[in-house]
């Protein structure tokens, strides 16, 4: 009880997992990875596991923290998201209540889990009656728009993004659509920063393949180092949620960590936090 479980869903994007895996590692006391039994994404379409993926995992595996946990995670009456927040629930149930429930995408990449394990530690009593008393714990992400030769665009703003929860009464994704407690915990997020064939791929197959708008294949297709401050309007639903970019001229991930602390519009103030966290409290303080 009161241990960090940690959980990933391993699909057609796995390798990626060997990123996102070892900044956890260390400090989660289980890991657990949602494999559905008949390697189908949320849409049906099948993909495959090289052998040597498994090779990797138990190689690394040196503490004996991961489980891969298989399961029917297709149902064709489904749409892609509700796959993906049946998935996410089942994963949960897993990892065990009364425990914090920690849920990583393979292209999440921690910049400092450790940190965020003394951030959980803060409201540990949260996880003493769970439900009468749900949170989510959330964090910020900054959205790798796109790989270039010698550097990456960003998306110039961090994003929320739901990282934990006391119980995973999950309403769509991640989101439990209980109280959130933001902190200043930070991800880099790889999801667009595929090749074509990849990116493709992941669009067609995910969660939110439906609300897809014909804008942002173009754009993202142009975007370079020349003509990024040009590009606006750039997310992948609503466009205008991802106002601009940002170019950081490197791939590599420490030197991207550094980078990240000079730049001041990725920075999350304190006035900021307490606005946030002092709406959901009064949000919440009569429900």
């Amino acid at each position: 009880m009161k241990k960090i479980h940690v959980g990933f869903l391993m699909s057609y994007d796995y390798e990626k997992l060997k990123f996102s895996i070892p900044p956890v590692y260390k400090e989660a006391d289980a890991i657990f990875i949602a494999l559905d039994k008949d390697h189908r994404t949320w849409k049906g379409n099948p993909f495959t596991v090289d052998d040597s993926f498994f090779s990797w995992l138990e190689a690394f595996d040196v503490d004996n923290k991961i489980t891969i946990y298989k399961d029917d995670f297709f149902i064709p009456d489904l749409d892609t998201i509700q796959n993906d927040t049946r998935e996410r629930t089942m994963l949960s149930e897993q990892m065990g209540m009364g425990n914090w429930l920690v849920q990583v995408d393979a292209d999440e990449i921690f910049l400092d889990f450790k940190k965020f394990v003394t951030t959980l530690r803060t409201y540990d009593h949260f996880l003493d009656k769970p439900e009468k008393q749900p949170i989510q714990i959330a964090g910020f992400l900054i959205n790798i728009y796109k790989y270039l030769d010698n550097g990456i665009l960003y998306v110039n703003e961090p994003t929320k993004v739901m990282l934990a929860t006391n119980y995973p009464n999950y309403k769509r994704a991640r989101n439990t659509k209980q109280r959130v407690i933001y902190t200043d915990n930070v991800l880099l997020h790889e999801c667009l920063a595929r090749t074509e064939e990849d990116l493709k791929f992941k669009l067609e197959n995910w969660g939110h393949s439906h609300q897809l708008n014909d804008e942002f294949f173009p754009k993202w297709k142009k975007a370079n180092e020349n003509n990024y401050k040009e590009l606006k309007d750039l997310f992948y639903m609503d466009p205008k949620i991802w106002k601009g970019l940002g170019y950081l001229p490197s791939r590599k991930l420490d030197t991207m960590k550094n980078l990240i602390k000079t730049q001041d519009n990725l920075k999350l103030s304190s006035w900021f936090l307490m606005k946030k966290n002092f709406g959901q409290w009064f949000k919440f303080l009569f429900k």
